[in-house]
């Protein structure tokens, strides 16, 4: 199969930094077209927001290259795939801990990864970042905000307890989009504009993909959205 794609990534008009992460990564195999998608936000409450989603991305494209691709190759069952990065945040997560008590600090970063291929999908998820499947002028949201009263995130991956990320899978088909944003990139637009923008049927190059992408964008700073601002969008083609 292969992918038309896009990458949004701003700091917005407010923000001093910006503390969100992205990474998309596509290999073609001897079997298939591999392909991972991630966005990371870093709390922006706690120190060092950037260096937890900068963290976890950087540890991510590893794990595509290491671990991802040879398991596909090899075929290896999608438990076996879903508990690799299951491990991989534990460490992650271990790693962030450690690093905050040596700088006496708090940090963390919400979580959602995409990972597809031969039509079929994995998503991993911790905190309020989004993935939206849209299709036949439909858009469902895919994942839960792991939030309490006034925004709080109750799941992350950092200097905190360690939970297990939320697990789906489904099968990705031709002419379908995928949309990965943090909440910067959501918060001041609504589920039908995002529909609208993003229906599949609309996208025939990537060209229109960043257009889309930098229009959302622009329509949150001037609604007054403050925060960082990321979105990967992803059309399965053939």
């Amino acid at each position: 199969m292969r992918y038309l794609t896009g990458v949004y990534w701003c700091r917005g008009r407010v923000a001093q930094g910006n503390q969100d992460s992205v990474v998309l990564l596509q290999v073609l195999t001897a079997r298939e077209r591999v392909l991972m998608a991630a966005v990371c936000d870093g709390m922006s409450g706690l120190a060092q927001g950037e260096t937890a989603s900068g963290y976890v991305t950087e540890r991510l494209q590893e794990w595509f290259y290491e671990s991802l691709l040879y398991d596909v190759q090899k075929k290896k069952p999608l438990w076996v795939i879903r508990r690799s990065l299951d491990r991989l945040t534990f460490h992650m997560q271990q790693q962030l801990q450690q690093y905050a008590r040596q700088e006496e600090m708090e940090l963390g970063t919400t979580m959602t990864v995409l990972a597809v291929w031969e039509k079929t999908f994995l998503v991993w998820h911790l905190g309020d970042s989004r993935l939206y499947r849209l299709y036949g002028g439909h858009m469902d949201r895919v994942t839960k905000d792991h939030i309490r009263q006034r925004e709080q995130l109750t799941k992350c991956v950092g200097s905190f307890g360690y939970y297990t990320p939320d697990h789906h899978m489904g099968v990705l088909r031709r002419g379908e989009g995928i949309l990965l944003c943090s909440d910067g990139f959501r918060h001041c637009v609504t589920r039908e504009e995002l529909r609208e923008v993003f229906a599949p049927g609309r996208i025939r190059e990537e060209a229109q993909i960043e257009r889309r992408l930098l229009e959302i964008g622009e329509a949150c700073m001037k609604r007054g959205e403050q925060d960082n601002l990321s979105a990967v969008y992803i059309k399965a083609e053939r």
